[in-house]
């Protein structure tokens, strides 16, 4: 379970590396050009917790994996925290729904696994 909650937590931080450079890139753009933008696109509802969730969110995940071995309940709480802050900042959607189901079930494997894995 915690090899498991390790690949799981570090591809779902890779993942959710993407969705959190598109995310901070589109609101750059949108306080950046958002006047020659109008009628196209608009700014999203709470720059602040986009831009902090692309960065923190997917570091939280892959720390999370990292630990996942030797300290499964850290990294389980980690890896849900960042499974959260991905759904609350971003939602469920085609881009977000695997690093949040990878994040969210490395968190529950993670906290799950009370005694070492088997050799």
């Amino acid at each position: 379970m915690r090899n498991s909650a390790l690949i799981l937590g570090i591809i779902g931080g890779l993942w959710g590396m993407l969705v959190g450079f598109f995310g901070y890139g589109y609101t750059v753009v949108m306080q950046t050009y958002g006047s020659q933008l109008s009628g196209v696109a608009e700014q999203v509802h709470n720059v602040g917790l986009v831009q902090t969730a692309s960065l923190v969110a997917p570091i939280l995940a892959i720390a999370g994996g990292a630990m996942a071995r030797s300290r499964n309940l850290i990294a389980g709480v980690l890896l849900l925290a960042s499974a959260v802050g991905m759904y609350v900042a971003f939602g469920f959607g085609v881009f977000t729904m695997f690093p949040i189901a990878m994040c969210g079930l490395g968190g529950i494997l993670a906290l799950a696994a009370r005694q070492p894995d088997a050799h």
